[in-house]
């Protein structure tokens, strides 16, 4: 196919083209810095699962999503991304026992609370590196409380997740053993968008932003189940593969996992309208989260295969 000459575009096409090709820019920026984290801690990403597509996946997520900030801002945005891609990895994959789901729990969570316990688990060792760059930052002081109260939301939210799952495979998967859909969603703080979102917004630190933190986490947290059921439409043969819970095997009819996406997006939308006129630019962010992992999912997986 002949390549169409610049001149017989239309201007608003090029300015189009022009804003992907920086997106794509930052991506790699952001990508480069994720492969020094994976460097230097090899000991968390050496199941097959982290290939070099996740890598650049993970990186061009946060650049499309906050595509008006420069590499350095997102940074620590990317890092914590990649964080939850390894905590998912260790526990719910490699963990064996609830013993060490609790030992990997306690050690990240003491990290949180400023403490440096010995022999740190990996996990634990990486989420340090990511508190120690957040914790020089203006809004760290007074968003510490919502940063910790995140983590361990998701912790809680993973452990019982890791609970269904092994209850559900020790009852050879008997339904009445699985959570209900409306369990399944309000456990939805296992996929750690919260999490990911309040780390940007302490390093980004503006101020409409950090006035109306609290809205702004109600709608996250729409926008997390919302993208819960994104993730689960995409990945259910991954996640049958897996031996992941997923909320296409909680209902009998995958109708009703379409129709719940459906009024979640709506509920959404909803919530984040009003935050257009207090913080727009975290408004258009989580528009953005909704519109690229909706688009992502439609044609590819972050995961690797195993």
């Amino acid at each position: 196919m002949t390549p169409i000459p610049h001149a017989l575009l239309a201007a608003d096409d090029l300015l189009t083209v022009a804003e992907q090709g920086r997106i794509c820019a930052l991506a790699a920026r952001l990508e480069r810095d994720l492969h020094e984290v994976v460097s230097h801690h090899q000991d968390l990403f050496t199941g097959r699962p982290f290939d070099s597509a996740l890598i650049s996946s993970i990186a061009m997520s946060i650049a499309a999503t906050a595509p008006e900030y420069t590499a350095e801002q997102l940074r620590v945005t990317t890092r914590i991304l990649l964080w939850v891609f390894a905590a998912d990895w260790q526990i719910d994959y490699l963990a064996r026992t609830a013993d060490d789901v609790r030992a990997v729990i306690a050690g990240c969570l003491a990290v949180a609370d400023g403490s440096a316990p010995p022999d740190m688990h990996p996990l634990a060792r990486l989420l340090a590196e990511i508190r120690d760059e957040l914790a020089p930052t203006p809004a760290f002081a007074a968003m510490q409380p919502m940063w910790r109260e995140e983590l361990g939301r998701m912790f809680a939210a993973v452990e019982q997740e890791w609970n269904w799952k092994t209850t559900h495979e020790a009852t050879s998967g008997l339904r009445r053993c699985a959570p209900t859909l409306d369990e399944y969603l309000g456990n939805a703080d296992n996929l750690a968008c919260v999490l990911v979102n309040v780390t940007h917004w302490i390093v980004i630190g503006d101020q409409d932003c950090l006035d109306h933190c609290a809205d702004l986490r109600v709608a996250s947290r729409e926008v997390q189940r919302a993208l819960r059921l994104v993730n689960d439409l995409a990945t259910y043969r991954r996640d049958l593969q897996w031996g992941d819970l997923n909320a296409l095997m909680l209902v009998d009819d995958s109708a009703e996992v379409t129709a719940r996406l459906t009024t979640l997006i709506e509920g959404c939308h909803e919530l984040i309208r009003p935050l257009e006129t207090t913080c727009p630019g975290q408004a258009a962010y989580m528009r953005r989260q909704i519109a690229f992992t909706s688009g992502f999912y439609e044609v590819s997986d972050f995961w690797g295969s195993l």
